[in-house]
């Protein structure tokens, strides 16, 4: 009888804890990423930089470029910048956008990408997406996987906790995003990967189920160790499907109708993943969502990130056209304008003021 297995596209490290950024020369060497230390990396003027100084010694053989921005053309001036360096592999030191065009530069040039990501803001840093800002709004490229994560715990902590609070949205929507997975299993006959929404599902749940904070290094283990996960799971499903459902759909509903007041991604897909979870009838869950986010410090009503009630009906009513093709349990009621307004009210009672 044969024996079949698939490869999992991962990290080949990943290392979360305190005080491993002052160990990533260390680290690249010993797992062979780097033996000669000849590394390109690429870091934001911001956090970035200001580490420069801590890492630099540490590197003696690294290339460092500043990444002006998040767009399209800043990750292709890197990746031109890059090219020829003869460099082992691109490390992309910083918050999520220097992360983003590390990936998407290192992908264009054929090396290997290391993420040290400053924050925790969402599942990106180790994804197989790099979301950039282009000419016609925001773009998604495929990118292979980061092939090290390494996150130091003490600097995270020193990042603004309202990045910390954003990874926790988008963590815990995870298990609204399953759940439309498995609505559109149900009901459209959509194939689950089994294995990506395990890892998706457990992820998620690790974070809305652990009794810490913001501010204790073993939930930040956990939450990092979620995101990571959830990247690796849209790896092995080869889609964002494992941890995108109605939640994300709200959140590119805002980012698209309010573009000038859009909040922080996780705490839009937090908001929309507890409301989702009401809308499918798990009411009980909806509650217990709201009230973890709201321990957090998180959103959990519109008007806690600045919109009306009128226009996260309009978002929500808008939200199906985010995403073509993508079954969620908005596209499955298919609510018209006043049933949204009764169900947003419903809602409001439901988790209390």
């Amino acid at each position: 009888m044969p024996v079949l297995t698939r490869l999992i596209p991962s990290p080949v490290v990943v290392d979360i804890r305190a005080g491993a950024l002052d160990d990533l020369g260390c680290v690249l060497a010993d797992e062979r990423i780097s033996h000669s230390g000849k590394l390109a990396v690429a870091v934001s003027g911001g956090s970035g930089a200001r580490l420069r100084e801590r890492v630099a010694p540490s590197l003696p053989g690294a290339d460092w470029f500043e990444v002006g921005g998040g767009t399209l053309d800043d990750a292709i001036k890197l990746a031109g910048a890059m090219k020829g360096g003869h460099y082992d592999a691109v490390v992309g030191l910083g918050g999520g956008k220097i992360i983003d065009c590390a990936k998407f530069a290192a992908a264009r040039i054929g090396l290997p990408l290391v993420a040290v990501p400053t924050n925790l803001a969402h599942d990106g840093l180790c994804s197989p997406v790099a979301t950039l800002d282009n000419d016609a709004g925001r773009g998604s490229y495929g990118v292979p996987n980061p092939i090290a994560v390494v996150i130091d715990l003490d600097v995270i902590r020193e990042a603004p906790v309202r990045f910390v609070r954003a990874g926790i949205g988008d963590a815990v929507s995870n298990v609204s995003a399953i759940a439309d997975w498995e609505l559109a299993n149900r009901v459209k006959g959509e194939r689950i990967d089994g294995l990506a929404a395990a890892m998706a599902r457990q992820a998620g749940e690790a974070v809305l189920r652990h009794p810490g904070g913001v501010g204790d290094n073993d939930f930040l283990q956990v939450l990092a160790e979620g995101l990571v996960l959830t990247g690796i799971a849209m790896s092995v499903s080869g889609d964002s499907r494992p941890a995108s459902g109605a939640c994300h759909e709200i959140n590119h509903a805002f980012d698209l109708l309010f573009p000038a007041r859009a909040a922080a991604h996780g705490e839009q897909c937090g908001l929309g993943a507890a409301f989702a979870m009401y809308l499918r009838g798990a009411h009980e869950e909806s509650a217990h969502m709201a009230a973890v986010l709201r321990r957090h410090g998180l959103p959990v009503l519109p008007e806690e990130i600045g919109f009306t009630p009128d226009e996260f009906v309009r978002a929500v009513e808008f939200a199906p056209q985010t995403r073509p093709g993508r079954y969620t349990i908005l596209e499955h009621l298919d609510l018209e304008t006043d049933q949204i307004k009764d169900m947003y009210a419903d809602y409001v009672k439901a988790i209390g003021s």
